[in-house]
């Protein structure tokens, strides 16, 4: 198959600067990457220049044309405040694509109700977003993504914020959703613990490094790749079908 999205030798950055070099990495119509990283890390500038909203400063970047993209931003850049119901908001993700005269037409209604049934929240349509809990509004923003019906979701950090319950059932909605078929999905994370039970392969990334490698997940969590990310031992656990992630204080024991 051949990828959706693909950066060959790529350097990322803003007003000409890069911020990191020599990035190659393709995501195929089946992938679930993550990118992972600290915060200020460069992830957000490598999801941007992914989708295109960013052009790479050298390299190059080729795409599936026309690709379709649901984008969910962090929960925290979304107003809460917005006046609108629930189904109003995943109403919007079907505004690039609206009939003649901007208005919205039944299959747009229908597109939407049938998002919001696939995160398990059709019963509340007509709930005000703003009395939504953190978990539903991030189920709100994966609907309105769906909406469009797209090739690939984009998610920047889904479950940040979350309490542990909250961030569990927020990944196992998205392996649901990678699982159903024809949808891939890049998310960038701070947390590797977050990730690392859902996803096919994991990206690492951080500019003050100079860090970028990408691999299979197994690949990916092995202690020697683990050691460039963290700067220090770390140490990956499976308690009861789940891995988790330890990194080790210099001085510290097992």
């Amino acid at each position: 198959m051949d990828p959706l999205i693909r950066l060959d030798d790529a350097a990322i950055g803003y007003g000409g600067r890069a911020l990191l070099k020599g990035l190659t990495v393709a995501v195929e119509p089946d992938d679930f990457l993550a990118v992972v990283g600290p915060n200020g890390g460069g992830k957000t500038t490598l999801l941007r220049t992914l989708l295109g909203m960013l052009p790479p400063i050298a390299g190059r970047r080729t795409a599936e044309s026309p690709l379709r993209v649901g984008y969910v931003p962090q929960r925290d850049h979304v107003d809460a405040l917005w006046p609108l119901g629930c189904g109003d908001v995943v109403v919007m993700g079907r505004v690039p694509g609206v009939g003649p005269g901007g208005r919205i037409r039944p299959a747009d209604v229908e597109a939407a109700e049938r998002a919001l049934a696939r995160v398990g929240m059709e019963e509340l349509w007509k709930r005000p977003f703003g009395t939504l809990s953190g978990g539903q509004r991030q189920r709100t923003l994966i609907a309105r993504a769906l909406a469009s019906e797209p090739r690939l979701l984009a998610l920047d950090e889904p479950t940040n914020g979350m309490d542990p319950s909250a961030e569990l059932s927020a990944m196992d909605l998205l392996r649901e959703l990678h699982r159903g078929g024809g949808l891939a999905v890049v998310m960038i994370s701070h947390r590797l613990e977050a990730v690392a039970n859902y996803a096919r392969r994991l990206a690492f990334v951080d500019k003050d490094q100079g860090l970028w490698k990408v691999g299979l997940l197994e690949e990916m969590l092995r202690p020697e790749a683990l050691t460039h990310l963290y700067g220090r031992e770390v140490i990956v656990r499976e308690e009861e079908g789940r891995r988790f992630v330890y990194p080790v204080r210099k001085g510290e024991g097992r």
